[in-house]
């Protein structure tokens, strides 16, 4: 199974809004096929591992990280392709929480005779898989908030500098949580002040760029930004007001830029409305990057279901300077809102510190028993 879930892995970034899956396939002791999930449309893991395996699938031991699908969607179902095989076991990681599939595959494979095991690195295989089990279960997007800080909690001076925080490391490694959701958001302010390009730029290889968004409720964003400069290269969204702006927006338009309208609330883009549209669409996860206001909105919006900080060996100090969470805030620390699971990485002096917010709808599907 731990090799299923390295297979699975490479699919980062390319499979949505299809889960990643790895499969292995055991003869006597021996890794006879191997293959997980490449693209949404394209054969599944068990069919790369099963064709690898070839007649040696006969009597054979599948592993695969999630369970094999019993649907017609758009490829044949796995469940079908398994029988065919003839492979005596089947071990799955963590089962398929998609509601909307009907007969589980798990099941009908029981029923037509073959062993089945359940739960095997079931809380490794649950977290492979966040944005789609959050998404498949809820409509919405799975949606992190990332910020780096200095060790007070501040993202940027008082006069709004915040290049660089966070060390070499750190950055890299943003670029690899960019390359793997399907949405990535920053305010307009965030636009203004630091022109950023929000792609994701990997090492010895093409990135995998996500859809860009900026709340931008009354159109102010300059048309010389990276981003709208950009926009018939990389897909890019504005979220606005319901005001027409037409001029404004018709420019944008002619640059290759989408613009959303939607309702307000609170005098700002409703970011709830922006999230069930983003789940229709389906984007399976987001990733807010800020800044401190965009972030305290989504806080504020119980919105956010996992963070990334990064805290760097600095202090910015100043009563003015912009902190990870703006807005309002928590009226006592009895309202502040509880992480849970937290991790802490190194990247060289930077500390990371990764957790989920408790009121997740994560927890009401399986991260609760995979904690």
């Amino acid at each position: 199974m731990r090799l299923a879930l390295r297979l699975a892995g490479r699919g980062v970034g390319y499979t949505s809004p299809n889960p990643m899956v790895g499969a292995v396939v055991v003869r006597n002791g021996q890794v006879v096929g191997k293959g997980y999930h490449r693209k949404a449309g394209t054969p599944h893991a068990e069919i790369h591992a099963l064709q690898e395996a070839g007649s040696q699938a006969q009597g054979a031991t599948l592993y695969v990280t999630l369970e094999p699908c019993n649907h017609q969607g758009r490829t044949p179902p796995c469940s079908e392709a398994i029988l065919r095989s003839d492979v005596a076991r089947v071990v799955v990681g963590c089962s398929d929480p998609n509601p909307r599939v009907s007969g589980g595959g798990a099941d009908y494979l029981r029923s037509q005779g073959i062993l089945v095991e359940e739960g095997i690195l079931e809380d490794k295989c649950f977290r492979l898989n966040e944005p789609f089990i959050k998404h498949v279960t809820t409509g919405s997007p799975l949606v992190v908030a990332k910020a780096a800080a200095s060790l007070d909690g501040k993202i940027a001076s008082h006069l709004g500098d915040s290049r660089w925080i966070s060390n070499e490391r750190s950055r890299r490694f943003v670029h690899r949580l960019r390359h793997a959701v399907d949405a990535i958001l920053v305010g307009v302010g965030t636009v203004i002040s630091d022109d950023p390009s929000l792609t994701a730029r990997l090492p010895g290889k093409k990135g995998n760029n996500p859809l860009r968004i900026i709340l931008d409720t009354h159109l102010r964003i300059p048309p010389e930004s990276r981003v709208v400069s950009q926009a018939n290269e990389v897909p890019t969204l504005i979220a606005s007001g319901p005001e027409p702006y037409q001029k404004r927006k018709s420019a944008l338009e002619a640059r290759g830029v989408e613009i959303l309208s939607l309702p307000l609330a609170r005098g700002r883009v409703s970011l709830s409305a922006l999230v069930e549209h983003l789940g229709n669409r389906d984007i399976t996860s987001l990733l807010v990057e800020g800044g401190a206001e965009v972030h305290g909105a989504f806080f504020y919006d119980n919105l956010v279901d996992k963070v990334y900080l990064f805290f760097a060996p600095k202090i910015i100090g100043g009563s003015s300077a912009v902190p990870v969470v703006g807005g309002i805030g928590a009226a006592s620390v009895a309202d502040a809102l509880p992480l849970r699971d937290l991790k802490l990485r190194r990247f060289d002096d930077d500390i990371m510190v990764e957790g989920y917010l408790q009121e997740s709808a994560l927890f009401s599907v399986g991260l609760e028993k995979a904690s």
